[in-house]
């Protein structure tokens, strides 16, 4: 295999003319007019604020009100925008989307959940609930909708108690899960998102954590869906119809998306206006995240922020003519950027090499490699054990008996030449 190459960082190409047009986010939602949007636009975004902008030859991306928020692509991790993306900021209600990941992971969509005290509480505590009442049964199918489309707090605590037994039980497990989805600086206190001081998470963490949950067709579908209708219980004496107030997925909002694929959003005092999604378009599919901002704005600033990723990068796959590839291969670059512009750093371990694709310094996409170079030692090693096995059998064992075993056998075909000829004769 040939030996790791690295490819000096190269400058897009970007003409005066059509820089502005990338360099300029809107601040509300794709459909609106070019004068509005002229209007509205600033000016492009300081690297100490929008961290991505200083990676060279990125795309150039305006600042928002917001305090925090990151733009990721799914199948590399590439971060196309960062604002304070480490920042610990309070959640709100986008804890939910780790409370229903977790529920989606540890029971069944059938599992019949009971309402006891722990779940009848959420009814009280000040926040969105169904008026769940004691003894009341539903699945876990129905309880998933009623988070993720109500923000039922009620059935939250209901679902955390029914899987780990309680509330402070299924929260640890939350934080576990965190952690094994890479994420540094988040701790949750509660499955609801409801106050508390010591409950934080940062934009980077969430949009690993929307990114997992995504990837489940279940939470997928149901992050996506407007109003769900829960039939009647043993308990209620009509259905329940929930409507979802995540703007982004509603057709007949100012804010609607449609490449939005699902999301969540939530507001507390505390917390401002916080929310999270996921779109998909051009080939790519982006987990975007804002934290702390100003109710009715955090919708119009996601769009702007998918907008900048959806028109400015895209998938590049590379080609594989100078080693096998096992898996990989595909970055998210500035569009218009070739495979000469990036840098490879490359890792070895169990026979596999990971290769890691930079572009201006910053992680665009790996590749998983066959190590070629490891098989070849490792084959001629066994032969030259094997080598050495058949040399130590030969001085080991002397070539008399074979001799030996020659000479009787020509004897034996002697003998049977002469009783030949003496029958012929006769």
């Amino acid at each position: 295999m040939k030996k790791m190459k690295r490819f000096s960082a190269a400058l897009l190409a970007l003409g005066l003319g059509t820089a502005t047009l990338f360099t300029q986010l809107p601040v509300r939602a794709a459909e609106k007019t070019a004068d509005t949007a002229a209007d509205t636009a600033v000016q492009t975004a300081d690297p100490s604020i929008v961290t991505t902008n200083g990676i060279q030859g990125w795309p150039q991306a305006s600042d928002i009100s917001s305090t925090a928020a990151i733009v990721m692509e799914t199948s590399t991790n590439t971060v196309l925008y960062s604002k304070n993306a480490d920042q610990a900021l309070y959640p709100a209600s986008a804890v939910k989307v780790m409370t229903c990941l977790m529920a989606l992971e540890n029971s069944s969509l059938d599992d019949q959940v009971t309402m006891t005290a722990t779940g009848v509480s959420g009814v009280t505590d000040g926040g969105a609930n169904i008026s769940a009442q004691l003894d009341e049964v539903f699945t876990m199918e129905q309880c998933l909708y009623a988070i993720m489309v109500a923000s039922a707090n009620d059935i939250a605590l209901q679902v955390a108690e029914h899987i780990s037994g309680s509330v402070e039980d299924f929260v640890a497990a939350m934080n576990t899960r965190a952690q094994e989805l890479g994420c540094t600086n988040t701790v949750f206190t509660n499955p609801t998102g409801l106050p508390d001081e010591n409950q934080h998470t940062t934009a980077h963490d969430m949009a690993l954590i929307m990114e997992a949950a995504m990837a489940n067709d279940t939470f997928r579908t149901i992050a996506q869906t407007t109003s769900y209708t829960i039939p009647a219980t043993n308990v209620s004496g009509g259905d329940r119809v929930l409507t979802n107030n995540f703007t982004m997925i509603n057709s007949s909002s100012d804010s609607y998306y449609e490449p939005c694929i699902g999301g969540k959003e939530g507001y507390t005092e505390a917390s401002g206006s916080t929310l999270v999604c996921e779109a998909s378009k051009n080939n790519m599919k982006l987990v975007c995240v804002v934290l702390n901002g100003a109710s009715g704005v955090t919708d119009d600033e996601a769009i702007a922020l998918l907008n900048y990723g959806f028109d400015n990068f895209t998938p590049l796959t590379l080609p594989d003519d100078d080693f096998n590839r096992l898996s990989g291969g595909t970055v998210i670059v500035p569009a218009g950027t070739g495979a000469d512009a990036l840098t490879t750093e490359d890792s070895s371990s169990d026979g596999q090499i990971t290769r890691q694709y930079y572009f201006g310094g910053t992680p665009v996409g790996t590749a998983i490699l066959e190590n070629v170079e490891q098989q070849t030692d490792d084959a001629a090693a066994t032969g030259q054990k094997n080598m050495e096995a058949a040399q130590n059998f030969s001085v080991s064992h002397t070539t008399a008996p074979y001799y030996i075993i020659g000479a009787i056998g020509a004897a034996f075909l002697l003998f049977f030449l002469f009783l030949m000829i003496r029958v012929i004769k006769s």
